[in-house]
């Protein structure tokens, strides 16, 4: 069985789209050595960020096929995320990502027929395991979205000898407590990489190493920058630059949802051109991309 040794800073990578929303799978390659470029070691597929309910299962499998190839040039951990379809379908993405030469897995719970306590969840994970036992596969966490609320802690305590394969969460939420929590449970047993740009500062100094974070993809320096100055003792600095990001945040969302404003923030700020969101989102108006373009430079600055 594989081991998940993944540390460090994982981009949840945009799926790109040409000008009439077909996926843009030319576009991966330049992606990976953009990331790879700046110090990015992973990449997580399919996961909100790439809009994951907004693509095929065809378009899911074909996209993760380019990036693993592209990233493997890099030596990039690639982790695909399987979830948000019927289980079968869920299976079949398992068993393809293991396929193709993924490093790892992540899956949403059960979206319709939610798992209401550890062991039902445990319990769904358990029938993917089952279908790719020799691949790391970790369950993604995002109550806002997912509306599934187990507890995290309660969860990986319970999970230990249930899943061979099980080795920890993505943990997208904005309750650092329960998350310090997760990341005690089981004796430190699970990796938890955490998914919230505004605390980045504060989740290191409690104790986190893994983060994947949206912004990840457009400001990397800032992430790399905040995790050398908490490594050199630099605290102030360190909670200097999350600020400047937490304002970045801020200003990118002012106007829209979190993913056509984060693909504009993107087209904006790199070379790396990822298009719109799919409806049903709704990308921003000219007007709105023009205040976004005069305000986001105070807080960052573009690659060229």
């Amino acid at each position: 069985m594989t081991k998940f040794t993944f540390k460090g800073l994982m981009a949840p990578v945009f799926n790109a789209y040409n000008d009439d929303l077909s996926v843009n799978p030319d576009i991966i390659p330049e992606y990976s050595k953009y990331l790879s470029d700046r110090g990015i070691k992973g990449v997580l597929i399919h996961g909100s960020t790439g809009e994951l309910s907004s693509l095929t299962l065809a378009e899911r499998k074909s996209v993760a096929e380019v990036w693993v190839a592209a990233a493997k040039e890099r030596n990039q951990h690639v982790m695909i995320q399987v979830g948000g379809l019927p289980l079968a379908e869920v299976k079949e993405l398992a068993k393809h990502a293991e396929q193709i030469g993924a490093d790892s897995i992540l899956t949403l719970p059960e979206l319709y027929l939610k798992p209401k306590t550890s062991q039902e969840l445990i319990d769904y994970l358990k029938e993917i395991a089952t279908v790719v036992p020799n691949l790391p596969l970790l369950y993604y966490h995002i109550p806002m979205w997912s509306d599934v609320h187990v507890n995290m802690e309660e969860f990986l305590n319970l999970s230990v000898g249930q899943i061979p394969n099980f080795h920890g969460i993505k943990f997208t939420s904005t309750d650092l407590a329960q998350g310090y929590f997760a990341l005690k449970a089981a004796g430190g047993k699970y990796s938890v990489l955490l998914g919230a740009d505004p605390l980045i500062q504060p989740a290191t100094a409690l104790g986190f190493d893994s983060y994947i974070a949206t912004c990840i993809n457009f400001m990397p320096e800032q992430f790399i920058s905040i995790l050398n100055a908490l490594q050199e003792n630099k605290v102030e600095e360190s909670r200097r630059i999350q600020q400047n990001l937490t304002a970045a945040v801020k200003v990118i969302t002012k106007n829209g949802t979190w993913i056509p404003t984060m693909k504009a923030a993107m087209n904006f700020l790199t070379p790396i051109q990822v298009g719109l969101a799919r409806p049903p989102l709704k990308n921003l108006t000219p007007a709105q991309l023009k205040e976004l373009h005069l305000e986001l430079p105070k807080h960052t600055t573009k690659f060229v």
